[in-house]
């Protein structure tokens, strides 16, 4: 109770909470949930290390960059005070003065509250194990490691550090909604295209319709379109479906892979049934991109011919070789396990990057607490030629449907090449 009214003074009177030596426990676990929010435990924990602990390679264009130790340890923020903190998280500045690498989405968090501010850093300075752990060095060749260019970038490119504010006639489940996604979950860092000199094309849905439309490719895979087409983004999706999703890692259409899966697997999962309803209605109130976007239309000639015994059409003989026993000779999947290929918004992208990708390497459907079953597919490219998966990569973004580019064997070649 002490605490309590401590910090309800400490907060009134602009004094840090925190400032305290035992902060309120609910503050703490509130800084908990706003840390699984940001999924921080995703990219400041290596493989195998310890939680917070930093050391995870992250590959940029211009060489790999390794997260930092976050734990309330020397070697990582101990000596940090909220002031530190708050610049470090909404401002990208160091401690030392030295602008942070935007691999740590400041430009994102400029909007997250001072309140909930102070409950991430009670969190990260007493309910975080600390970890004797020093930062690594960037592998970046000279003259590109050079700091000072990054001054320059956070001036010209970082926003000015504003709480959210909701339009006055918005849905309060919307404006939440939009808190989480443009702030805190920064979903923008992977899903919104950069321009040349990297910066986010938009940082919220009031900048233009590139937010969220989709970027290219990284580290293997394509962050997808989040707007509202149907046949390359969430059009087809119903708010309860992208729930369900975003809880379980898998809906009537797709199952989660790649880096998305650590956002479920550590973030999202824990999430409020609340909040992440509040994105999804946010999610889906993003309007199409393509004026002339209509619902996908499935077309069973495929299916048909597959059924009679023709494989004449390019690809669909190494589709049933490989893929129709989980897929089906009708796309159709089955529901939350294998996904459906017809009418796949992934599968229809301009890039079929991620599509290649999983075809060579394959993939694990991670569990949840709630869909605690794991699904694996294969990885294909110790059996099928370049062109063998151009084939059938090409078969599956043609048929049932589905109407996207075609992809050549030089195009798996090179992302093979890439591993």
């Amino acid at each position: 109770m002490k605490n309590l009214l401590i910090a309800t003074l400490a907060l009134c009177f602009g004094v840090p909470a925190f400032a305290v030596d035992n902060p309120d426990p609910a503050l703490i676990k509130q800084g908990e949930y706003l840390a699984r929010a940001g999924d921080c435990v995703a990219c400041h924990t290596a493989k195998d290390g310890k939680p917070f602990a930093g050391g995870l390679p992250m590959e940029t264009p211009i060489g790999t960059i390794y997260s930092t130790n976050i734990t309330p340890d020397k070697t990582g923020i101990a000596a940090y005070s909220f002031e530190d903190f708050d610049n470090a998280v909404r401002q990208g500045v160091a401690k030392s003065g030295s602008t942070l690498y935007p691999a740590m989405p400041y430009p994102s968090y400029a909007r997250v509250t001072e309140a909930d501010m102070q409950a991430l850093y009670a969190y990260f300075m007493k309910g975080v194990e600390p970890v004797a752990q020093d930062n690594k060095a960037v592998d970046i060749p000279w003259p590109l490691s050079m700091r000072w260019p990054l001054t320059g970038w956070r001036w010209m490119f970082a926003p000015k550090v504003e709480a959210y504010q909701a339009p006055a006639a918005q849905d309060a489940v919307v404006s939440r909604g939009a808190y989480l996604v443009e702030g805190l979950g920064h979903c923008g860092a992977c899903h919104t295209p950069r321009a040349i000199s990297m910066q986010e094309k938009a940082l919220s849905a009031n900048e233009g319709n590139t937010f969220l439309s989709g970027s290219a490719p990284l580290e293997g895979w394509i962050a997808k379109s989040l707007r509202g087409d149907h046949k390359d983004g969430l059009g087809s999706w119903s708010e309860a479906q992208l729930v369900q999703f975003l809880k379980t890692g898998r809906s009537d259409h797709s199952a989660v892979f790649g880096g998305m899966t650590d956002v479920i697997v550590h973030s999202m999962q824990y999430m409020s049934d609340e909040d992440l309803t509040a994105i999804a209605r946010y999610l889906k109130a993003l309007p199409a991109n393509n004026p002339d976007d209509q619902p996908h239309q499935y077309d069973e000639q495929v299916a048909k011919a597959l059924w009679k015994g023709d494989d004449s059409k390019a690809g669909a003989a190494v589709y049933i070789d490989n893929c129709a026993a989980c897929h089906r000779t009708d796309g159709h999947g089955y529901t939350r396990v294998f996904p459906a290929l017809a009418g796949n918004p992934v599968l229809q992208s301009e890039d079929a990057t991620s599509l290649i990708h999983i075809v060579l390497k394959g993939g694990t459907l991670a569990a949840t607490h709630t869909a605690p079953s794991t699904f694996t597919m294969p990885a294909y490219a110790w059996r099928l030629s370049d062109q063998e998966v151009a084939d059938v990569v090409n078969f599956i973004r043609s048929s049932w449907g589905n109407q996207a580019s075609v992809v050549k064997a030089e195009d798996v070649a090179s992302i093979r090449k890439a591993g």
